[in-house]
């Protein structure tokens, strides 16, 4: 009998890397991906998944804790990985009551509900569900803003600057607490910045490769000198396999690219590889506008990746220069301009 996870989010970026790589790994189980499709989901982003057997989609928010329960009744849900969650910082800055809804509100209710169904009482599994497990995927914005040579570790305080940072780390905190206070085996991964295939349009490097097919100006940020480290998302989902599968209960993993790069190294970059692959008259990098500064805007953020790598053997298959080449096709494919 297959065992069934529910996955949510998995409409957005990441996770519609994550659910082809899983469902091919891994044909013992079932996936169910519970997604809102608010406008960073698009089930165009699971076309190849749509006719796989062990794959079921069901639209809904996962505050609704009526459907959450159905769910979990309905394909006996043994496992959970939830990715779903309001992400963009620009957009929390302006509205942020549904970061706190869908990242707050609806991780407690898919936590609460799991404890239910799989525990009798706290520290006590019913029997069958000894083995299911909770992982959320949370981000390194968490930590806050660094200075220019430390590393973000899982022993890092928490200091989150904006109310999107503040709401996963608040999500992370009502993890850490169902295990702690109900024994519920939980794991957290916090990632890098995610580039690649099918990220939304608004983020910086679809943002950067838009903007300059269409010989318009490419936005950056103040000064450009805000440093992220940079993680292909493959990577991250074949981390995400490992923390879930072989990683120790109640534990916190760090998942980095070892990537660094200001965000003017990044536009540069792109840059310079659309002028070998589609060259106009003058180079994209004309195109590069300085716009006013984030509020609360972090200098820098960067992962120590060692306890993943040391622990269970990850290492990310991509650095900087071979994953964004792979993106950019991606969306010269896309944008049908290859």
């Amino acid at each position: 009998m297959k065992k069934s996870i529910l996955v949510t989010g998995c409409a957005g970026f990441i996770g519609s890397n994550f659910v082809p790589y899983f469902l091919d790994k891994y044909p013992e189980y079932s996936l169910i991906n519970l997604d809102l499709l608010t406008y960073a989901g698009d089930l165009a982003n699971l076309k190849e998944c749509e006719d796989n057997k062990n794959y079921k989609f069901i639209k809904g928010n996962i505050c609704n804790r009526d459907l959450v329960e159905f769910i979990f009744n309905e394909y006996d849900i043994q496992g959970v990985i939830h990715f779903a969650a309001e992400s963009h910082v620009d957009n929390s800055i302006k509205n942020p009551e549904v970061f706190m809804q869908t990242n707050v509100n609806g991780t407690f209710t898919l936590l609460d509900v799991a404890y239910k169904y799989w525990m009798s009482k706290p520290f006590a599994k019913k029997e069958g569900y000894e083995a299911c497990r909770f992982h959320h995927i949370s981000t390194d914005e968490v930590y806050g803003t660094l200075n220019e040579i430390d590393l973000f570790t899982e022993e890092t305080p928490y200091a989150p600057n904006s109310p999107y940072s503040a709401s996963k780390a608040s999500s992370d905190m009502i993890v850490r607490s169902y295990q702690e206070t109900y024994g519920m085996n939980t794991v957290i991964t916090n990632c890098s910045n995610n580039y690649g295939p099918k990220q939304h349009d608004e983020k910086l490097i679809p943002t950067i490769i838009r903007k300059a097919l269409a010989s318009e100006n490419i936005p950056i940020y103040g000064d450009g000198k805000n440093i992220r480290d940079w993680l292909y998302v493959l990577d991250h989902c074949k981390g995400i396999d490992l923390v879930y599968h072989e990683g120790k209960e109640a534990n916190v993993y760090n998942i980095g690219g070892r990537n660094e790069r200001t965000n003017l190294q990044i536009v540069d970059a792109i840059c310079s590889i659309l002028d070998e692959k589609v060259p106009r008259e003058t180079s994209y990098k004309e195109l590069i506008t300085f716009v006013q500064d984030r509020a609360g805007h972090d200098r820098r953020y960067a992962i120590d990746a060692s306890k993943l790598e040391e622990t269970l053997g990850w290492k990310a298959d991509e650095n900087f220069d071979t994953g964004i080449i792979k993106t950019i096709d991606w969306y010269l494919n896309k944008y049908k301009v290859l």
